[in-house]
């Protein structure tokens, strides 16, 4: 009986390992670069926080979602509306302390995942899409998945 497919819609299937351990190191796989693997734990712990999960989603929403305030009500009249959502936002649909949403904003930023854009007193935060994709396409490849 022929076998189907499970992984049909998926991205294939990595090559595996290699068949005998390499000389040196003992190891059947190369080990992983110590740089990528800190980023991507950076990742996986900003990750990790309900309140962080809801900022993203927010952001991928964009401010129509929530009846988010349009960022011409702050700023400088006439200039290019920022994209993003603002800390004042998140303050509000959150019911969190500024300090607060400015710990967890942090977090996403050093991660990676998003961007920031000052605009006079006001800061707006967006996903940082390549950012984010490169990240889940390195946890994918470390997964097999």
């Amino acid at each position: 009986m022929k076998a189907t497919t499970q992984n049909k819609g998926k991205r294939p299937a990595p090559a595996q390992c290699c068949p005998a351990p390499e000389a040196a190191t003992g190891r059947c796989c190369p080990a992983l670069d110590a740089v990528e693997l800190a980023h991507l734990n950076r990742v996986a712990k900003a990750l990790s926080d309900p309140i962080r999960l809801g900022m993203l989603d927010v952001m991928a929403q964009g401010r129509a979602c929530c009846g988010l305030h349009e960022p011409a009500q702050r700023g400088v009249p006439g200039a290019v509306e920022p994209t993003g959502v603002c800390v004042c936002d998140f303050q509000d649909h959150f019911g969190l302390a500024q300090s607060k949403v400015s710990y967890h904003l942090r977090v996403l930023k050093e991660a990676g995942l998003v961007t920031e854009e000052a605009r006079g007193k006001w800061t707006f935060y967006a996903i940082d899409g390549e950012a984010a994709a490169s990240a889940l396409d390195a946890l994918r490849d470390i997964m097999r998945i």
